[in-house]
């Protein structure tokens, strides 16, 4: 079947269009989009995939294409087939209903505010679009708590006088219109109130209060202006809850995109300069690379849309369509929309905040047993490894001078240090220092041990990380091949700052990590806790060597040098002390021999 299929995408034109791929039923499970459909529909039938598309192609027992006279137009075809079949492979929105509304009926005597899904040419005020339900939900019971308006289900002016006062009366958190205390031109004048902080008018309302405020305190109405005080404290904690940039980018949407576990799609949309709030959209990861996703998910996002356009789309990154989408939405938005990358400024710092809530979206929904195998999974394919790396063991040495010199082994299983698997060496029989065959002793005698069948050596690492440029690894596997094992080995190369910069080969090849946060990381902190275990095990060796030597001294026996060791911490320590601090832990006599000891050329 895979050879039929090949045969076909071979003869497929080198036009722009879309492709359609189809499983034994004939259901629709991918569609896509090509600028050249027989390059792009040829590469899904050769060489290796990540697993989901892997699975994808596995499937595939057919396919057909649609030659579109544009990539515009297939642009558009695209997206009307992914709507029209929801193909299990491609990525897709969880629904259909844009932002929501906040929505205002003036001519009612006692008008409320109501969360709808769309506008409607029907006398109303709107306002939004303002996001996630959820979220509009919380600004409307904000306003209403802020502004002493109603917000429970009660209708005005029926229900008046037909109950007690709810809850929320007691707590503080409304007036009591239920009561028919106040009068309906107060509840419209609060409702105006409401609909001008919702408009972006905040300014101006807190102006007309705090007038209205020293007024009243003015006039010895110390009742009525502290409770002018109180609606203008609740408005302007409202409104720095909400402020995040200037009036500068008002009615702008940023974007944001991260692969991670899983994959997240974000939207902060701002309408007036403030923040309204985000939407969030979590999936598996997509097939297409990150500018063919991001472009789908934003024609899909914004296809949905029922009114309130932003002016600008900021994106974290390139995408290669970006001219066919902007042309698009603006014809669906009526206006003109920008698709924009911003590279500094204010703008970037928006796209970045997006691009932060995406992480912290899939940190909050995922485990960390997902995002550690993600992470393995993404340096499985990076190396292309036989197997998940699910045990990493990584080596370093570590000297001073010629003597002393020990070689250290850390062992990480999914991601995570097993700290009780770490092994040390002490290097013998060298002549003089040499890192490369003290290197090469470590990992033989490692592999030794596992080959003669010790327990405490086993199992064999699916990958094995070295301290070193390509000369150290090319010694370590120097010493794999001599016992006959086969484990894939990477040098771990560091910068001029001695931070983790790649891996290497032993033939030099250099493979970059830092485009992958999470890999970086993992293979950084693994290059970290193996430095820092061969030093602690070369300096406690060192410790070993001279408190041994303590023992040599005229004087000194076990509780001496427990007390020593004790009070100066270290052998430098007690070298470097004069013989009166040497005095206050041990006999005057006994601290003039350790001190005569350590600077009379008397150490053997």
């Amino acid at each position: 079947m895979l050879d039929i299929l090949r045969d076909k995408a071979r003869r497929l034109p080198q036009l722009p269009g879309v492709y359609i791929m189809l499983d034994e039923q004939s259901q629709v499970i991918y569609v896509g989009k090509a600028k050249k459909l027989k390059n792009r529909v040829s590469s899904y039938f050769h060489g290796e995939h990540i697993p989901k598309v892997a699975a994808m192609v596995e499937k595939v027992h057919d396919f057909n294409v649609i030659v579109a006279g544009s990539e515009f137009e297939a642009l558009v075809l695209e997206n009307s087939l992914i709507k029209r079949h929801k193909p299990r492979y491609n990525i897709l929105l969880k629904d259909d209903k844009g932002y929501p509304f906040i929505r205002v009926d003036t001519k009612e005597e006692y008008p409320a505010m109501k969360l709808v899904s769309k506008t409607a040419s029907d006398g109303a005020k709107y306002f939004g679009p303002f996001g996630g339900r959820a979220q509009t939900r919380e600004i409307i019971s904000t306003l209403s708590k802020a502004l002493l308006l109603p917000g429970c289900a009660r209708k005005f002016p029926r229900d008046i006088g037909k109950s007690r006062p709810c809850l929320n009366y007691h707590m503080g958190a409304c007036a009591g219109w239920c009561q028919g205390r106040l009068e309906s031109g107060e509840y419209r004048r609060r409702m105006e109130q409401a609909m001008l902080i919702l408009e972006g008018k905040s300014t101006e309302l807190k102006a007309s209060l705090t007038e209205k405020m020293e007024q009243a305190a003015e006039e010895l109405r110390f009742e009525q202006a502290a409770e002018l005080r109180d609606r203008l404290r609740a408005i302007e904690g409202l409104e720095n809850r909400q402020r995040v940039i200037s009036t500068a980018f008002a009615d702008t949407d940023a974007v944001g995109f991260c692969r991670g576990a899983k994959s997240c799609f974000t939207v902060l949309h701002f309408v007036k300069g403030d923040l309204v709030d985000k939407e969030v959209e979590i999936m598996d990861e997509p097939i297409e690379e990150d500018s063919e996703a991001l472009c789908d998910l934003l024609l899909q996002y914004y296809s949905a849309h029922r009114g309130g356009w932003p002016k600008s789309i900021l994106v974290p990154f390139e995408i290669e369509d970006r001219e066919a989408l902007e042309t698009l939405l603006s014809e669906l938005a009526g206006k003109r929309i920008y698709v924009e990358v911003p590279k500094r400024g204010e703008r970037l710092r928006l796209i970045e905040s997006a691009a932060a809530n995406a992480r912290e979206e899939i940190l909050r929904r995922t485990t960390s047993a997902q995002r550690s195998l993600k992470t393995l999974e993404w340096l499985q394919k990076a190396l292309s490894l036989p197997e998940l790396p699910a045990r990493i063991e990584a080596f370093d040495v570590s000297n001073l001078g010629d003597t002393g010199i020990v070689a250290a082994m850390t062992v990480h299983v999914d991601g995570k240090p097993l700290k009780r698997a770490y092994k040390k060496f002490r290097i013998r029989d060298l002549q003089g220092q040499d890192d490369y065959a003290s290197m090469y002793q470590a990992v033989y005698r490692r592999f030794r041990h596992l080959v003669d069948g010790d327990e405490s050596f086993m199992p064999a690492p699916e990958l094995l990380l070295i301290d070193g440029g390509d000369r150290h690894t090319a010694v370590a596997l120097e010493a794999l091949h001599e016992l006959g094992v086969s484990v894939p080995v990477f040098g771990m190369v560091k910068d001029d700052r001695h931070r983790t910069r790649a891996l290497v080969t032993a033939q030099g090849q250099e493979i970059g990590i830092s485009s992958n946060q999470a890999v970086f990381a993992l293979v950084g902190s693994i290059q970290e806790e193996t430095h820092r275990f061969a030093i602690e095990y070369q300096r406690s060796l060192r410790n070993e060597n001279y408190a041994s030597a303590l023992d040599k001294i005229e004087g000194i026996g076990p509780k001496r040098r427990a007390d020593l060791l004790k009070n100066f911490k270290s052998i430098k320590a007690i070298k470097n002390a004069g013989i009166e601090q040497l005095s206050l832990v041990v006999p005057t006599k006994t601290a003039k021999a350790v001190y005569d000891y350590f600077h009379t050329g008397e150490e053997k």
